[in-house]
């Protein structure tokens, strides 16, 4: 399975932060923003990786992350050159997903939780058994604000509604899919919608419409925090140090992963904390070895 972060945008919501740098590389406390969706695509144990930005970002992008070979994974980078919708980015990305199922997170997305790595694992098996597609759903107080999801009791998704005035359900869908190959075909087929996009929303409901749409859910004890207002940048910055400061360990930290998933062995992990040593990242690194 190989995985997409979608990384464009002008995140005008953001302004005046986001006028001269891209929205996922401000920083969400220690780390860039975008290093808390490719952790999840990392503890789904994908190890290669689009990274798709604007023809202005895309550079400081691979600036950041290089080609992956340190961290035992491949990045590929490909431009969006205007906004054209969630669901561009399989046509983006059509050659580099070739004949595999992918993958797609939004670049603003943060996830937190002790079992997540099981339930990416299980949303995969899903997709690669069984040619299924998975959204994810996860449990709010006011779902009015949200697209929301309402499935049944095997987990087939039944529908889907975008910011519904009676909610179905109190399930959102946050910006992580999972999708066999055909998505890329799905995709092409797409008409866009009034305000000129290929929406994700018209994807998932013709997987829902050939009845291959199931949803696997981010339960209590699951973070899926918002990161598009200042607002929700400090919330999650305040929520990542306070589960560092506490705990001890780090969230999102895609060299630990790495290592832990076999990826890279502990003379590459102890190459990227020297690399560091002068900080308490690159010590954290380091501390893993002992």
């Amino acid at each position: 399975m190989k995985g997409i972060i979608l990384a464009g945008g002008k995140g005008t919501r953001l302004y005046p932060m986001t006028k001269a740098i891209s929205k996922q590389l401000l920083p969400i406390y220690d780390k860039p923003l975008i290093y808390y969706p490719l952790s999840v695509l990392m503890l789904a144990g994908i190890r290669e990786i689009l990274i798709i930005s604007t023809p202005q970002d895309i550079d400081d992008y691979r600036q950041l992350l290089g080609d992956g070979e340190k961290m035992g994974v491949r990045f590929e980078y490909a431009v969006q050159d205007q906004p054209r919708g969630l669901a561009d980015a399989f046509i983006v990305g059509e050659s580099f997903i070739g004949s595999d199922p992918v993958c797609l997170i939004l670049g603003d997305n943060v996830f937190y939780g002790q079992a997540l790595t099981d339930v990416l694992s299980g949303a995969a098996s899903i997709v690669t058994d069984r040619n299924d597609a998975v959204v994810f759903g996860y449990p709010v107080k006011d779902a009015r604000a949200y697209g929301v999801v309402e499935f049944d009791a095997d987990m087939n998704v039944v529908s889907i509604e975008e910011k519904p005035e009676r909610p179905k359900s109190k399930f959102a869908v946050p910006g992580l899919y999972f999708y066999d190959n055909d998505v890329v075909g799905i995709a092409k087929e797409v008409k866009p919608s009034e305000r000129g996009e290929i929406e994700i929303t018209s994807v998932n409901n013709a997987y829902l419409e050939a009845g291959r749409l199931k949803v696997q859910l981010l339960g209590r004890g699951m973070a899926w925090l918002d990161t598009g207002s200042p607002d929700g940048l400090l919330k999650a910055a305040e929520f990542v140090e306070a589960i560092q400061s506490r705990q001890g360990f780090y969230v999102s930290c895609i060299e630990e992963i790495a290592w832990r998933r076999g990826f890279i062995d502990d003379g590459m992990l102890e190459a990227l904390g020297t690399e560091l040593k002068m900080t308490d990242y690159g010590q954290y690194l380091l501390s893993l070895l002992e």
